[in-house]
């Protein structure tokens, strides 16, 4: 029987401002990338389902992930691309999964999604399902979370500007202050939420990350694409690209600037023979 694919692609150049003490996250290439990467899947083989804007709640991206989990089989594959803000919340359980006592979170339409809520899904899914993630957000790199934001210099160089209120605008950063404030309305249910997802067995996704920058970088949006997507999809050329996973990150790590620089993770053990295929093989 020949293998299945599924993706998921969300995308949001908006969240709700009800849930976010008024801050919209205004965005301007995020459901481009949605769009643009359910391209590419469906020219590959994968079935695709996109959640844009309003769509990208935390019950529709689980909802999306569980089912893929219940379909996909050993040998199948699983696609999960984000573009959006990345933020992150302090993790307070004392879990030693963390070095730096926070956890990464996909900024969704209503809330944050914390990155054990992402591997809890995906290790839903059955042994011997390839999964590869591509994200493009900020806090991307590896699960271990921005310690420091760069130097003032840095964000200059990549944004034009190292004003707070210009990076904002131009990055995929969920501003930090509402970050904090956010989190402080909230911290009895992330809390309560960290402590339920450290009573399973805590076993990770076995997984490919690609993520769009280094812990301690910034994400920056564009036009058009986000700076990530943009050149992933120059680097895969319509499916002229015949490299392996590795090979394609480090085809997109050189034609990024040395301020954004993608990230290749690996996070449990997925089979060496699914690194050694050409990305996106169904």
């Amino acid at each position: 029987m020949a293998a299945a694919g599924l993706s998921l692609h969300i995308g949001l150049n908006t969240v709700d401002p009800a849930r976010y003490d008024g801050w919209d996250g205004r965005l301007a290439a995020c459901e481009n990338d949605a769009h643009d990467m359910a391209a590419l899947a469906r020219a590959a083989g994968f079935s695709d389902t996109v959640l844009l804007g309003a769509d990208g709640t935390v019950e529709n991206v689980t909802t999306a992930l569980r089912a893929a989990a219940d379909r996909l089989r050993d040998g199948d594959a699983l696609l999960l691309t984000y573009s959006g803000h990345g933020g992150q919340v302090p993790d307070v359980t004392g879990a030693d999964d963390e070095p730096d006592a926070l956890d990464e979170t996909l900024v969704l339409y209503d809330r944050q999604f914390l990155d054990d809520e992402l591997n809890r899904e995906l290790a839903r899914c059955a042994d011997g399902v390839r999964i590869l993630v591509l994200l493009d957000c900020c806090h991307s790199g590896s699960g271990i979370e921005v310690r420091e934001l760069p130097t003032p210099e840095a964000l200059d160089a990549q944004f034009g500007t190292a004003d707070p209120a210009g990076i904002e605008a131009a990055s995929r950063l969920m501003p930090l202050a509402r970050q904090g404030a956010i989190y402080q309305r909230d911290k009895d249910f992330f809390q309560g939420l960290q402590r339920e997802l450290r009573t399973g067995d805590g076993r990770p996704a076995d997984a490919v990350l690609i993520s769009a920058c280094q812990d301690n970088q910034l994400a920056s949006d564009g036009r058009v694409n986000g700076a990530f997507t943009g050149t992933l999809l120059d680097v895969w050329d319509r499916g002229a690209f015949r490299g392996d996973h590795r090979a394609f990150h480090r085809a997109i790590l050189r034609r990024m600037p040395a301020n954004q620089s993608p990230n290749l993770h690996v996070s449990g053990h997925p089979p060496e023979a699914f690194l050694a295929e050409r990305p996106f093989t169904v």
